[in-house]
């Protein structure tokens, strides 16, 4: 068991709740809160575990916890399904480590069903949320999908993004959430920790973000980007998991919408400049 995972993950969740979120009177106490979120005693009499066997699992210092004292920490702090799996995998580490060594750049033959998608713009990324592979109208829709480009590298120290992004926070927020599921408790590839070392410290917006430990795949949505010539595009997209834990992730415009005859002219702006070349 990573203690010290666990020990942040546990804080940082109990620091998200408020009182009236599970029922306890905000008012109740004879002091004024002067921490965020839930009280450790709180938190311990809502898991039905005592206070100190909890303080010393915020600290790091607990033995490993039971099946039964996850599934009520899990209960108590309001997790869903992909945050519940999260906390098992920070109390029950997969032997010799969980890092899965990534593959790029995207195979040929993904690379090949990408350039054909003319009118649809696709990319893939990688675990760490670098653009691997992506077609001619993903790169035209928005810089960030060039290939090389790190998404949360572009999201939080580019200051474009926030004009190319109509709902910049929700996509960072996205972001954010996605890439701790992408990586899951993996701690000790290098890259990674220069990754999130230097997000961390060029960026308050992804600290804030980093600090709350969400934990969401987000497989299917909505995106607004904001064009240059032909303004707001409103796109749904898809994404599918490939080998190697890459993500093909697939962008279309609801038949029949303005948005589609927006796509439309953006990929022959597209293919007209591709001929130019």
């Amino acid at each position: 068991m990573d203690n010290a995972a666990l020990a942040e993950f546990l804080r940082a969740r109990r620091a998200v709740l408020r009182p009236e979120d599970v029922g306890l009177d905000e008012a109740a106490g004879d002091a004024r809160r002067r921490v965020a979120g839930l009280r450790r005693e709180e938190l311990a009499m809502l898991a039905g575990v005592s206070a100190d066997y909890y303080v010393r699992l915020e600290q790091g210092r607990g033995h490993r916890p039971s099946d039964s004292v996850l599934e009520s920490l899990a209960r108590a702090l309001r997790l869903d399904g992909e945050l519940t799996e999260h906390l098992y995998a920070l109390a029950r580490p997969t032997p010799g480590g969980t890092r899965a060594r990534e593959r790029e750049p995207v195979a040929d033959t993904v690379q090949e069903l990408l350039d054909a998608w003319t009118t649809t713009p696709a990319t893939v990324t990688s675990r760490r949320l670098t653009v691997i592979g992506s077609n001619a109208l993903a790169c035209e829709l928005a810089d960030c999908y060039a290939p090389g480009t790190n998404l949360l590298r572009a999201l939080f120290l580019d200051p474009g993004t926030h004009q190319t992004h109509v709902d910049w926070h929700t996509a960072a927020s996205d972001a954010v959430a996605n890439f701790r599921a992408r990586i899951g408790t993996e701690r000790d590839d290098p890259e990674l920790a220069a990754l999130i070392g230097e997000l961390s410290l060029n960026s308050q917006d992804f600290r804030e973000l980093w600090a709350r430990h969400d934990v969401r795949t987000t497989t299917a949505g909505a995106k607004s980007f904001r064009h240059p010539e032909v303004g707001v595009i409103s796109l749904l997209f898809h994404a599918m998991a490939l080998e190697h834990g890459q993500v093909l992730t697939v962008l279309h415009a609801r038949p029949g919408s303005s948005d589609e005859q927006s796509l439309a002219l953006l990929a022959t702006m597209t293919a007209t400049r591709q001929q130019r070349r």
